[in-house]
C-alpha cells in the first residue's frame, strides 16, 4: 500500500492509458498523498470477452499501483497461471486474448457487479480498495465508449486490432463510438472543477488510442483548455520512436509526422507545458518545453519523472 508522507492542499489530475501511463501514475502515487491525486483511465479499450467485462487499462493501472503487475511485460498479474484458458482452448473457445486465472477472478467480480447495476466508477473504487490502493483510480466515463480502428481490412474493435491482429492492418481512421453521448465520470468532472486543482498531467500514453478517447468525451477538451491549472504532457515518443506500442505506425498511416513535436501540436489547444527526452528538440508557440529523462525503467525513474512533472507545474503556475 502506498502512503506518501507529504501532504499539501494542492490537487493533481493524471490522464492515462495502460502500461506507459501506469508507470507515471505509480510515480505520482509515491510522491502525492491520496487526497492530492486523481488518476483517470481510458476505457475505450474495454470490451466483453467470454462473457466477461474486461477493462484492460484500468486493470493495468490498478495492478501496477497494487504491486501486482507482471514486471517484465507491464500488464497482467504476476505469478499468473492459465488453467482456465487451457480449458477454454480444449473446448474450442477463443484464446487470442490472454486471460490468466487471477485476472479472470477480477473480471468475474466486475461482471457480476455490473449486472447488479453498479457503475464502473463504484466497481473500480471497490476493487482498488480491496487491492490495497489508497489513491483514486477512476474510469473516464461510466457510459460505454468503444475505440474502433478503420483499416484496409475493414473496421476492427480495438482489442481485435491490438491483440488478435497484432496491430498489423493498415489504419485509415479511428473512431470512439459513443463518446459524443458519453458523460465524463464524476471523478473527472470533480477533479477539473476543483478550485485546488494545481496541475493536469497527460501521461506518456498513446495519444490516439489511450488519451484521445478521454478527450473525445463531452466538454473534456474544452475544460482542459479553460482550466487555470497548468496542463502538461509527457512525450510518448523518444528520438522518433514510441516508448511502447504502435504510436509511430499509426501516425505514419494517418499521414501525421511521427515525432514528439506532432504529439504536442495535437494537444496544442489546451497544453501549457511539454516534457520531452533530451534526444528531441520541440518548439511550439505559446508552449514551454523542457527536456528530462522520460524513459521509466525503474521505480526511481518513475518517481523522478513524477517529481519533475510537479516541479514544472509549479514553475508554470508561478509565471505571470
Amino acid at each position: 500500500m502506498l502512503a506518501p508522507p507529504s501532504r499539501i492542499s494542492k490537487h493533481y489530475l493524471a490522464l492515462c492509458g495502460g502500461v506507459g501511463g501506469a508507470k507515471l501514475a505509480l510515480g505520482f502515487a509515491h510522491v502525492l498523498s491520496p487526497d492530492q491525486l486523481t488518476i483517470i483511465v481510458n476505457t475505450g479499450d474495454d470490451f466483453e470477452h467470454l462473457g466477461l467485462s474486461i477493462c484492460p487499462d484500468i486493470d493495468t493501472v490498478s495492478y501496477t499501483l497494487a504491486g501486482l503487475v507482471q514486471p517484465d511485460q507491464g500488464w497482467g498479474r504476476s505469478d499468473e497461471s492459465f488453467v482456465a484458458l487451457d480449458i477454454v482452448k480444449r473446448l474450442g473457445g477463443e484464446t487470442w486474448f490472454q486471460l490468466g486465472d487471477k485476472d479472470i477472478g477480477l473480471h468475474l467480480m466486475r461482471s457480476m457487479l455490473l449486472d447488479q447495476g453498479l457503475s464502473l466508477s463504484a466497481i473500480t473504487a471497490q476493487i482498488t480498495r480491496r487491492l490495497g490502493i489508497v489513491h483514486e483510480i477512476a474510469p473516464m466515463t461510466d457510459d460505454i465508449v468503444r475505440t474502433v480502428l478503420d483499416t484496409a481490412a475493414g473496421p476492427l474493435p480495438f482489442q481485435r486490432y491490438f491483440v488478435k491482429a497484432r496491430c498489423e492492418p493498415v489504419i485509415t481512421g479511428i473512431r470512439y463510438l459513443g463518446a459524443e453521448q458519453a458523460r465524463p465520470s464524476a471523478a473527472l468532472n470533480r477533479a477539473l472543477a476543483d478550485p485546488d486543482l494545481s496541475g493536469v498531467f497527460i501521461c506518456p500514453s498513446n495519444p490516439y488510442l489511450s488519451i484521445d478517447p478521454i478527450l473525445a468525451l463531452a466538454n473534456v477538451r474544452k475544460m482542459l483548455a479553460s482550466t487555470s491549472a497548468p496542463v502538461i504532457a509527457v512525450a510518448p515518443i523518444v528520438g522518433g520512436r514510441a516508448i511502447k506500442g504502435p504510436a509511430i505506425k499509426i501516425m505514419r498511416e494517418l499521414a501525421i509526422e511521427p515525432s514528439a513535436a506532432a504529439v504536442a501540436a495535437y494537444y496544442a489547444d489546451f497544453l501549457d507545458g511539454y516534457i520531452v527526452d533530451a534526444a528531441d528538440r520541440v518548439t511550439l508557440p505559446g508552449m514551454q518545453v523542457i527536456a528530462s529523462q522520460i524513459v521509466m525503467s525503474t521505480l526511481a525513474d518513475k518517481v523522478a519523472l513524477a517529481r519533475r512533472c510537479l516541479a514544472f507545474s509549479n514553475e508554470l503556475a508561478e509565471q505571470p
